[in-house]
């Protein structure tokens, strides 16, 4: 399964979706390329679950995903998916996972409308969300982010620090600890963006065997529209995936991808 290539930063080949039925193509697209990766390896399409990532996308494009069956969406930025939520709230069955970095300040809208948040990464904000999410009433989803590729840029626990991380989290009785996410290299050299997601997996089996009561790590979200086959190929159970279904955006995946000093 090496040979598996990369897609990243092919700007402009992805056609915009725009009607119901685009995104129903796209879609399929999409499946088509889950369920092959999924026979090279050897598993069931069934475990995979696809994440469209709905992040720039206006509320006219997010109405056709959903007439196309999207009921879950992911989004970037905590205000830009607060208010979408806002605005689509006639959309009583659409559910949002946030899974870019979060700042303490913003916990309290995670916490008012989203099923899933996938980048959790500090103790206090964990505290900070529990805290939150007991004013409301609710519980959440949440993967803890983890930083395979050792950028500076990239948010994320080193994965040596995971174990510590998630022996704490058993105090957030608010948070649903689901599995980890992780960030690959943004690189064409496939076997170095593989590295990422085996080691993403292979702490995630280690952590299994001693995870506290009530810590579930079943899951891994990994992989993106550049990347998502080489992630199932190595576990992935979450591929989070945008420009594949939405079509490209106005600039190039680097313009979003982490560079730089955080």
């Amino acid at each position: 399964m090496t040979d598996t290539p990369t897609l990243h930063d092919q700007h402009g080949r992805y056609p915009r979706a725009e009607t119901a039925d685009d995104f129903r193509h796209n879609l399929a697209v999409v499946q088509a390329r889950i369920a092959a990766a999924c026979q090279r390896a050897g598993r069931d399409p069934a475990g995979v679950r696809l994440l469209p990532v709905s992040k720039t996308i206006d509320e006219a494009r997010i109405r056709q995903a959903y007439a196309a069956g999207c009921r879950f969406l992911g989004e970037n930025k905590v205000q830009e998916a607060h208010h979408k939520w806002e605005a689509m709230q006639d959309l009583a069955d659409l559910h949002w996972s946030v899974i870019g970095h979060l700042q303490t300040n913003k916990a309290k809208l995670v916490a008012r409308f989203a099923s899933e948040f996938q980048a959790l990464d500090s103790l206090r904000l964990a505290e900070t969300l529990d805290r939150r999410l007991q004013l409301e009433g609710r519980q959440l989803d949440v993967f803890v982010q983890v930083n395979t590729s050792g950028e500076d840029s990239k948010y994320g626990l080193p994965p040596a620090d995971v174990p510590g991380f998630i022996a704490g989290l058993p105090r957030f009785p608010c948070l649903r600890v689901r599995g980890l996410m992780t960030l690959a290299l943004f690189s064409d050299d496939a076997a170095r963006v593989r590295a990422c997601f085996v080691r993403l997996r292979e702490l995630r089996d280690r952590l299994r065997q001693q995870a506290p009561d009530g810590i579930g790590l079943d899951e891994l979200s990994m992989g993106m529209s550049g990347d998502f086959e080489i992630a199932i190929e190595e576990g992935a159970t979450v591929v989070r995936v945008g420009q594949a279904i939405f079509g490209a955006r106005a600039v190039p995946d680097s313009h979003y991808w982490p560079v730089g000093t955080r």
